[in-house]
């Protein structure tokens, strides 16, 4: 259900680990292409900031690319983006030093936060007056902070949608297992996950929204689940427990109609090795965009954009976001008619209400400005993959699958 949330709990788990370290300015990044074919429509200056080093880095350190791959959208549109790179290193105090780099000694036009940790940040970027663009995976600045505009929408983690409980039990799912870990995001997402399953009328017969931070020590979990007789498995955790869990289930003769996860696919799981590959035969993983595999229009632009951008190989979870987030960028670019000031890039990405994230919803748009019934992505939907052997291949009625907010139903923060 809460699919970018969740997806990001790589990151969230990270943040858990690293909360007290100390951090320090971010790192300049590089400038990228310019237009020859479009007239230019002007040069501008953005902040980049990302979790480049530090625990979350598995997750976000390949931003660049999909910055890269949003420049060259944008020069498509006579339009030629320099960014500087901040890294947050994973650590608040990292994170708001890099921002005060971006905003006192670079002055960027606009941020684009691609951050477990943007919260961090955001009073300070929301003082200034900054323009924030990116996905709201970290914290309710999203909802409250008017110069920030999530490209999920600003997401209310405890509200709970139809979507994933519709999916399991499109799979024919009766007994279900979800497990989270003792942090706040993921502890959320198990706990509406479970719940979403419980309003398709599906079993939740295991629920561990608590389980110990990065741990792979599933043996009394396994047997737990294996006693509850469950057929299906949702987890918002990080691939080390998933596949450790995964791996274990099927060595004690579990058959699971689904296990599904909301991090590892593309480029984040094929460059993590053969045997993260092999674990994860037969998972589903979730996405917020169309799969480079449904070879779309907007996905064959995508990868065309990556690889002008120098990315080759299957895209990562972070080079999407980067490449979206660069796309509402633009967007609201072409709304300020040319007088590009932060002022104006405010007014008009505040009067952007029907964002197709450079077509990669497929036929579904996001209004950026609602912030009172985000739940679940663009309408509620999530395109949903399956590995076998190298190739991801989108399942069936689940490219998108899309659902509607439970009323009256939510879980506690």
């Amino acid at each position: 259900m809460r699919r970018n949330r969740n997806r990001l709990l790589v990151s969230a788990v990270a943040l858990a680990a690293a909360a007290t370290a100390c951090g320090s300015a971010g790192s300049p990044g590089a400038p990228t292409a310019t237009t020859t074919s479009v007239p230019s429509k002007g040069t501008y200056t953005i902040g980049v900031l990302s979790d480049i080093t530090g625990p979350a880095s598995s997750v976000h350190g390949s931003t660049p690319g999909g910055i890269k791959a949003g420049v060259a959208l944008a020069a498509r549109g006579g339009y030629t983006i320099k960014y500087v790179l901040a890294d947050t290193q994973t650590t608040p105090a990292g994170t708001l030093a890099a921002a005060q780099m971006l905003v006192t000694q670079k002055h960027v036009l606009a941020v684009i936060a691609n951050s477990a940790l943007t919260f961090a940040a955001s009073d300070y970027l929301t003082a200034h007056n900054v323009p924030v663009i990116g996905p709201a995976e970290d914290a309710s600045e999203w909802i409250t902070a008017k110069n920030m505009f999530s490209i999920y929408g600003a997401l209310h983690p405890t509200w709970v949608a139809t979507t994933v409980g519709a999916f399991f039990k499109m799979e024919g799912v009766t007994r279900l297992a979800s497990l989270g870990y003792a942090v706040p995001t993921s502890s959320l997402a198990s706990e509406t996950w479970a719940a979403s399953a419980r309003a398709a009328g599906v079993d939740v017969a295991y629920l561990n929204s608590k389980f110990p931070l990065g741990s792979t020590d599933v043996g009394p979990t396994v047997l737990a689940m294996k006693n509850a007789g469950v057929d299906g498995l949702v987890m918002s955790v990080q691939p080390n427990t998933a596949f450790a869990l995964i791996t274990a289930l099927r060595d004690q003769g579990v058959r699971l109609k689904v296990a599904l996860i909301p991090t590892g696919y593309g480029g984040d799981l094929t460059q993590a090795g053969p045997g993260a590959v092999q674990a994860a035969q037969g998972v589903y993983f979730l996405l917020g965009f169309e799969p480079v595999e449904m070879r779309t229009a907007a996905t064959k632009q995508f990868v065309s954009d990556l690889r002008t951008g120098g990315v080759t190989g299957e895209p990562t979870f972070a080079q999407y976001q980067g490449y979206v987030s660069m796309a509402l960028l633009v967007e609201a670019l072409k709304g300020t008619g040319g007088g590009v000031t932060q002022q104006t890039l405010l007014a008009a990405l505040a009067n952007i209400h029907d964002f197709s994230a450079a077509g990669l919803y497929g036929d579904h748009r996001l209004d950026v400005n609602d912030r009172e019934h985000a739940v679940n992505g663009v309408d509620n939907c999530t395109w949903i993959v399956k590995l076998n052997g190298k190739v991801f291949e989108p399942v069936k009625g689940a490219s998108p699958i899309c659902g509607t907010q439970v009323p009256g139903v939510t879980v506690s923060s």
